[in-house]
């Protein structure tokens, strides 16, 4: 149900816009530490996986107090050895970002530290939703990788790309911006 949402919104927005509808994608990563390989992503606290051992941290969806529910949550998971479950569904192959063993350590520990914002919001005032987007990017940005510089395949859009890098630059230094998409 999500995805023909997300599908109707961009429609409703590339019309508003008048632009092309683009295609949506949903970001998770996939870390190879010498520990092991970790998936870290953001997914509803109901879901298959909900309340594995893997889940490092969760939040409210829609509105902060409907985060009572557990209907209204979503949870950050870090899995070692997870799988990413939509992958079948991935349009084109994964971005590959080469990291340093201290770097992907870095980004595996700081999963449970990401800002709790409740997804579906503009919680740093970008004019993009909190998602599983903004997870990624600010976990690639606070580990020092220019996740402004990253884009979806085929033109395509991250909703919620920018409101991670800007939930990860310091309070006064300026705002996010859309990655650049040739």
């Amino acid at each position: 149900m999500a995805i023909h949402t997300s599908r109707w919104w961009e429609a409703y927005g590339a019309r508003r816009e008048h632009r092309p509808s683009r295609p949506l994608f949903h970001a998770a990563l996939e870390v190879f530490t010498d520990h092991g390989r970790h998936v870290i992503e953001m997914a509803p606290a109901w879901g298959p996986l909900s309340g594995s051992s893997g889940v490092v941290a969760t939040g409210p969806v829609g509105l902060p107090w409907l985060g009572r529910s557990r209907l209204f949550r979503y949870e950050v998971r870090c899995l070692p050895e997870g799988e990413i479950p939509d992958r079948a569904w991935a349009p084109a192959p994964p971005t590959l970002i080469a990291l340093s063993a201290a770097e992907a350590d870095a980004v595996v520990g700081r999963v449970a530290t990401i800002p709790r914002h409740t997804w579906g919001r503009d919680a740093v005032g970008v004019g993009e939703m909190w998602n599983s987007n903004s997870l990624v990017s600010w976990l690639l940005q606070t580990t020092g990788i220019d996740a402004a510089a990253l884009c979806p395949p085929d033109h395509g859009l991250a909703p919620g790309w920018a409101a991670g890098i800007a939930a990860a630059r310091p309070a006064g230094s300026g705002s996010a911006q859309e990655p650049h998409v040739d």
